[in-house]
């Protein structure tokens, strides 16, 4: 049996994984990415972060459990409603509230959204 001694080098797909990480890291956000970061805002519900983020006829949201919820907008002749029957956000501006088995929370300190830790 032939043994050869171990590599001091980093196998190839750890050194491409490391290269590709570094190369995205570097590279400025889509029009897309920007345009989605202008509309996303965190808020405070109850003490806990809640991350919404408003597009042509649906919200989503991140709640702070982790689940990620998609509301669908319904017309409403002042401010904004998003529903999927279960789960509801209202309100006009950044007066929000969010509405989970017939309770409405107010939505607290709505922000534009940063991943940045504060």
């Amino acid at each position: 049996m032939l043994r050869t001694a171990p590599s001091s080098r980093p196998p190839v797909c750890a050194a491409l994984l490391i290269a590709l990480l570094i190369a995205a890291c570097a590279m400025p956000p889509s029009k897309e990415e920007e345009e989605a970061a202008k509309n996303t805002f965190a808020c405070n519900s109850a003490g806990e972060r809640l991350v919404i983020r408003f597009d042509v006829g649906e919200a989503r949201l991140l709640m702070p459990d982790g689940n990620r919820v998609a509301l669908y907008q319904i017309p409403t002749t002042d401010g904004v409603r998003f529903s999927n029957g279960q789960v509801e956000v209202r309100g006009k501006g950044m007066d929000l509230e969010l509405v989970r088995l017939g309770i409405a929370t107010p939505l607290k300190d709505c922000q534009p959204f940063s991943a940045a830790p504060k």
